[in-house]
């Protein structure tokens, strides 16, 4: 693959990734229902939905998601056969998958979602982004929701009390072994935004790990 500039991914970190999440609030998102509901968590259904990921092997979180968005921006600002552009979408997702990048660190997966105009047929990225389209199938998401930066330096601590609080749940049985991610964390906000910011820690669960619990009786409580 071609190196890119130095400067391009400067200039994308300090312009286009701010502009890209200024507008979360106001654009299309994945749908969900909320099945189930605690003080710091909750469950969501979501449904099955197209996205496209930017794979990415790094050691820094946040080096991944910029590095990750960098190529996606370009995607759907027409880098793909059909030179279409692609209407923002929120959250920008970076998931994270254990001991699979350099020297045993993460690698992870930054997703966009795609819109509904193009979710059944989405444009075909240039083959220099190296990005690969995927179907996320119907599925139960435990999720966190926590304020502030998403960093290096809190990300994981952030998954590990969302794993606290499901282990005093009725779903501390549920985490689904079917995921390949450990942990995913969507971000809404602009960087220049410090005040009410949201983020959040997802984690996919499995509703058949509830044990001697009615589903019926949680999704309803």
């Amino acid at each position: 693959m071609t190196k890119r500039p130095r400067l391009s991914m400067a200039l994308l970190a300090i312009v286009v990734l701010p502009n890209f999440l200024c507008v979360c609030n106001a654009i299309e998102s994945p749908q969900y229902s909320v099945v189930h509901s605690e003080s710091d968590f909750e469950i969501r259904l979501y449904r099955e939905t197209s996205w496209m990921s930017a794979p990415v092997k790094d050691i820094s979180f946040e080096k991944a998601t910029r590095n990750g968005f960098h190529r996606l921006f370009q995607y759907i600002q027409g880098a793909n056969l059909n030179f279409s552009r692609i209407a923002m979408t929120a959250p920008v997702l970076t998931s994270i998958v254990p001991g699979a990048g350099p020297l045993h660190s993460s690698a992870y997966f930054v997703g966009f979602y795609l819109p509904t105009k193009f979710q059944t047929t989405p444009p075909t990225p240039l083959p220099q982004l190296s990005l690969e389209p995927y179907t996320w199938d119907s599925h139960y998401v435990a999720v966190r929701k926590f304020s502030g930066f998403a960093r290096d330096t809190n990300v994981v601590q952030e998954a590990e009390k969302l794993a606290t609080s499901l282990s005093r749940s009725p779903w501390a049985n549920s985490t689904s072994e079917e995921s390949s991610y450990a942990y995913s964390i969507a971000q809404y906000n602009s960087p220049f935004r410090v005040i009410g910011r949201v983020n959040e820690v997802w984690v996919d669960v499995n509703p058949s790990g509830l044990g001697g619990y009615k589903y019926s009786e949680i999704a309803t409580s």
